[in-house]
């Protein structure tokens, strides 16, 4: 009786963990894109993402990593840690992307690449931020 009484309370409790959410990760929360920005699409073709590929490998590799997961090599001393851009990337239009690139993200290690950059670069990085799985 002690012995289905205990596997009784460890699948109730199996089942309420489970219940809980203990596997999935929530989605990442992102700010509103200003009306400056907002509704912007990328003006070039599928094309720019190779050339994208040079732009994120020289300026952003570092810290979101080669394949944008945000594991880069600088980034692992940054507080709060790079974004994973696989993740953001899904769940955001150009217009977040080009405008988090451009003005970079105020409390975070994120720089502003506006002045930098030029917006076709930072269109073209955005192009192959896309293309990251």
């Amino acid at each position: 009786m002690m012995k289905k009484m205990f596997f009784g309370v460890l699948v109730l409790s199996a089942i309420i963990l489970a219940a809980c959410g203990g596997g999935a990760s929530e989605p990442a929360v992102v700010d509103a894109v200003p009306a400056d920005y907002a509704g912007a699409t990328n003006p070039l073709g599928a094309d720019a993402a190779a050339a994208g590929a040079d732009v994120f490998a020289t300026n952003c590799a570092a810290c979101h990593g080669e394949k944008g997961y945000g594991d880069g090599p600088a980034g692992a001393a940054l507080d709060p840690a790079p974004k994973n851009l696989v993740e953001v990337a899904a769940q955001v239009g150009d217009d977040y992307l080009f405008w988090r690139v451009n003005t970079g993200k105020e409390g975070t290690s994120m720089v502003a690449w506006k002045g930098v950059l030029t917006e076709e670069q930072i269109w073209q990085a955005v192009a192959f931020i896309r293309t990251l799985k």
